[in-house]
């Protein structure tokens, strides 16, 4: 005869912890390690560090020799040690164009992001032909060589015949005409900031529009009946949301403008004096095959390396930050 216990007096079972308590107590469930995706990655690591491996090497070596007239006829150069990194950070002439550098890139960096994400938001909001015409347009704008746009803008910024001088004239100011726009280095950097980042647009205005287009469209409809203004569903939905993107293309636009050379080059060439209006890849160029100190070029290259390095630092840290969560 088998006696069943109240329901009060029955053991209470005991509940079973949960997984978090359970590897807490060093229960880990046993895991495999993945080997597949870093042999995948292996052959592109492989590839990227053979083709950077020489460059960069030979740059580092010749960054502690002295290369002179000698050089040319054969003779070996002279390894002098940190002399040339001595010479770069006492010379005043350099932090002068470390600290020009640095400006014009930020200057430009942040109004191509401005630009193009404004570009960006016009073709997100503009009917689907229209859109299509801005598209093709920044495509083409894109596509175009870098000698063949400076072609162009060479001539517009002409002191004989630009079309800039004349339609200046045109509207009453007499003052520029035959008026050199390269002959200073204010107006100077000034063609040279529409120029480059009439270039750059595209790029910044294509990725911006792809992350728009990921924006859920119900959620700004939700704000917006709750009242939320076209500037406040722009500024606390949207741009949050594309903060990614925005993050992205302007350190790659900081790294770009900062090496920028191809632009300042032609248009020193057209008609400024070097020195006031040298940046750090004109500079480079100058000290290197202008005036054959290879060893200070390449110094001053390894240089520039490292203030890219720093300029990217923090966006890499966010990523390991977010790899981490």
């Amino acid at each position: 005869m088998t006696t069943t216990l109240p329901a009060a007096e029955r053991a209470p079972r005991t509940p079973r912890p949960p997984r978090a308590a359970r590897v807490a107590k060093g229960k880990r469930p046993g895991r495999r390690f993945a080997w597949a995706p870093y042999v995948l990655i292996a052959p592109a690591v492989a590839i990227l560090l053979a083709a950077l491996a020489y460059p960069v090497g030979w740059q580092l070596v010749t960054s502690f020799k002295e290369f002179g007239l000698a050089q040319q006829f054969g003779q070996a150069a002279e390894f002098t040690g940190l002399d040339n990194y001595i010479t770069i950070v006492s010379n005043p002439d350099t932090w002068m164009v470390v600290v020009r550098s640095v400006a014009f890139c930020l200057v430009n960096a942040f109004l191509t992001v401005i630009v193009g994400t404004g570009l960006a938001t016009l073709m997100n909001a503009v009917p689907k032909a229209v859109r299509l015409i801005l598209q093709v347009c920044l495509l083409l704008a894109w596509a175009m060589p870098v000698v063949a746009v400076m072609t162009v803008w060479n001539w517009l910024f002409d002191w004989n015949h630009g079309t800039i001088n004349w339609l200046a004239v045109q509207a009453g100011a007499d003052q520029y005409w035959h008026h050199n726009w390269l002959e200073k280095p204010l107006s100077f950097y000034l063609v040279a900031t529409i120029i480059i980042v009439w270039m750059s647009v595209p790029f910044v205005a294509f990725s911006v529009y792809a992350g728009l287009t990921q924006v859920s469209g119900e959620v700004l409809e939700a704000a917006q009946i709750d009242g939320a203004n076209w500037w406040q569903r722009f500024s606390r939905i949207v741009m949050p949301l594309i903060r990614p993107v925005l993050m992205i293309v302007l350190l790659l636009q900081i790294i770009w403008d900062l090496r920028v050379f191809t632009q300042i080059r032609m248009l020193q060439d057209r008609g400024s004096f070097p020195s006031p209006t040298d940046l750090l890849g004109t500079y480079i160029y100058r000290e290197g095959v202008g005036a054959n100190h290879f060893g200070m070029a390449a110094a001053m290259s390894v240089f520039v390396l490292i203030i890219t390095v720093i300029a990217a630092w923090p966006y890499v840290r966010s990523l390991m930050k977010e790899e981490a969560i």
